[in-house]
């Protein structure tokens, strides 16, 4: 097992120890997050965009101050990395889930966490499609639609307006 492969297992560990009942983000949903995040017009900070991924009320809920510390620096160091893949290269490998029962690989939590970046910015995403040459254009078009199939029976409102 690689370095990169003991700390993104870590990651998962220390992602999946967070109280479910809160829902937060698993480690292909922080993937594709934190990629929206880095690749959004405008800066977000960590104080905005971090509470995100521990779920829906924002609360991590760690249950003491060394737990605290290790996921918040393993996921800073997540977005570190990927940081550092985007600064290096146009092309990033997305970080898919498995299903464990078909091997099927699941591209949907990925797309959710991008779209979910997408969401802390909109107006800036929306500039940025007026702006963008017709590539960029059908990238964030087609991102959308995924977003639309992954989420058929709960349309959220539309992250930005495609006229």
């Amino acid at each position: 097992m690689t370095k990169e492969e003991k700390r993104l297992d870590r990651l998962n560990e220390l992602l999946f120890a967070l109280p479910v009942d809160n829902m937060p983000m698993t480690l292909s949903e922080l993937d594709g997050y934190v990629t929206g995040v880095l690749a959004c017009p405008e800066m977000i900070p960590p104080s905005e965009w971090l509470p995100e991924v521990w779920g829906e009320t924002g609360d991590a809920q760690f249950p003491d101050q060394k737990a605290a510390e290790e996921t918040i620096g393993a996921v800073m160091e997540h977005y570190n990395s990927v940081a550092g893949t985007m600064t290096r290269s146009l092309w990033i490998e997305p970080i898919y889930e498995v299903d464990p029962n078909s091997d099927e690989t699941l591209w949907e939590p990925w797309v959710d966490g991008f779209t979910r970046a997408m969401r802390l910015r909109p107006e800036a995403w929306e500039n940025l499609l007026d702006l963008a040459d017709g590539e960029t254009r059908a990238t964030m078009i087609f991102m959308m639609a995924l977003q639309d199939i992954y989420t058929p029976h709960f349309p959220s409102k539309a992250l930005i307006s495609l006229s």
